[in-house]
């Protein structure tokens, strides 16, 4: 195997230089970029770790906090940290959603006649949108589709022959699609207001830009430079079943929201944008809803404690031998249900698989068992001391009389 890899080497030296080079990208990005973010954010209060993996092009950076701590105090702690950490140019730290590793509630995707240029425009300028503003909702991941993008080639012949740089091209882009303010007119009493709009909205508007003058004549964009509509270079495809290329998203609940009614109000929200706001050829149909997942949860919990408690009354008519003293320690078991919900309530834990699960039926109910138990130990004890007691005097009283009527001759 050595050998194979050493052949490899000596046979393939560009392959190799190329590896080099990857590697020392990913050394310098390291300790450009994740080694000061690291430092700065050292220390952080009620942080217990910190982890970083680090890639070519990506640093990924995650800070632990302990239960103790509040969410949004903690992201504030960590932006302010940020603020402070000396990136290099063009580089701009973010900040996760307030989400958690359980936060994916709902999937979907859109479908209809559109392409998968134009589904994702319309999924990231009108669904994401939408969806982000329901309550409870952190964020809107997007998958699949082209991201539409106007693409400006220059023609180096032309640009050479006008005298333009790229420079200037650039220049005049950016100008180009700024607002800009005008000053006012005055109207008599009344006053307007003059202002530019930069908003670009087709290729042709970008074509329309003006980037100099030559004699008097203002020179266009499109007239060094062709303008097409294309999309951003992306790393991988999103398909289901047959279809190689939709456009698919995924929902986040932020932390500690509900999620019954999370997905309640995001249910109504996508009825309405697929009956109201969506164009006819897309429609937003859910590939995964948790609603399922939840509704089994609570019904298998709530069977599994129904069947738990009688399972525990059964048991308990065995060894106690009375039907009233094991109807009166299996009331215990919802007493003990209530006092638990209450009890979650008032933390703010929801009632679930893992809070409700480790409930066990038999240790509730001990100490109902060894009290009815000694109750009714004393109990059978004092009647079955009072049938002796009635029994004897009874026998006594008896003796008696046949005693007097044998002394009397009778």
């Amino acid at each position: 195997m050595i050998r194979r890899v050493v052949s490899f080497a000596l046979d393939q030296p560009f392959f190799l230089i190329l590896l080099v080079a990857l590697f020392t990208a990913g050394g310098v990005a390291e300790k450009q970029v994740t080694i000061p973010i690291e430092i700065g954010l050292s220390a952080v209060p009620h942080s217990v770790r910190l982890f970083s993996h680090t890639q070519f092009g990506l640093s990924f950076i995650a800070v632990t906090f302990d239960d103790a701590v509040d969410a949004y105090f903690a992201r504030q702690q960590v932006l302010e940290r940020l603020r402070d950490v000396d990136l290099p140019p063009g580089l701009d730290p973010q900040l996760g959603p307030l989400a958690t590793p359980i936060g994916e509630i709902y999937r979907y995707r859109l479908k209809g006649g559109l392409s998968p240029t134009d589904m994702r425009t319309v999924q990231d300028w009108i669904v994401a949108r939408q969806l982000k503003t329901v309550p409870g909702v952190a964020d809107v991941v997007t998958y699949g589709g082209f991201i539409k993008q106007y693409q400006v080639e220059p023609d180096l012949p032309k640009l050479k022959a006008y005298g333009v740089t790229l420079q200037q091209l650039f220049t005049a882009l950016g100008r180009g699609s700024a607002n800009a303010g005008g000053g006012y007119v005055d109207r008599g009493e009344q006053q307007y207001l003059i202002r530019g709009i930069g908003l670009l909205k087709s290729a042709d508007d970008i074509g329309n830009i003006v980037v100099t003058q030559r004699a008097g004549t203002p020179l266009l964009v499109s007239d060094i430079s062709t303008i097409e509509t294309g999309g951003v270079p992306r790393q991988g495809l999103t398909g289901q079943d047959k279809e190689d290329d939709i456009v698919a998203g995924l929902v986040l609940m932020r932390k500690g929201e509900n999620p019954s009614e999370v997905l309640k109000d995001l249910k109504l929200k996508i009825e309405t944008l697929n009956s109201s706001v969506l164009p006819q050829d897309a429609q937003i149909v859910p590939i995964y809803d948790r609603t399922w997942l939840i509704d089994t949860t609570l019904q298998t919990v709530f069977k599994n404690l129904l069947e738990g408690a009688l399972l525990v009354t059964g048991v308990l008519l065995v060894f106690l031998g009375s039907l009233r003293a094991a109807l009166i320690v299996a009331i215990v078991i919802p007493l003990s249900l209530l006092a638990t919900f209450t009890g979650l309530t008032i933390r703010g834990i929801p009632a679930n698989l893992l809070s409700l699960g480790a409930m066990d039926f038999g240790i509730i109910v001990d100490g109902a068992v060894i009290v009815v138990e000694n109750i009714f130990r004393k109990h059978c004890f004092r009647c079955s001391l009072l049938l002796r007691r009635t029994f004897q005097s009874s026998r006594y009283s008896v003796m008696k009389a046949v005693f007097l009527r044998r002394w009397h001759g009778q």
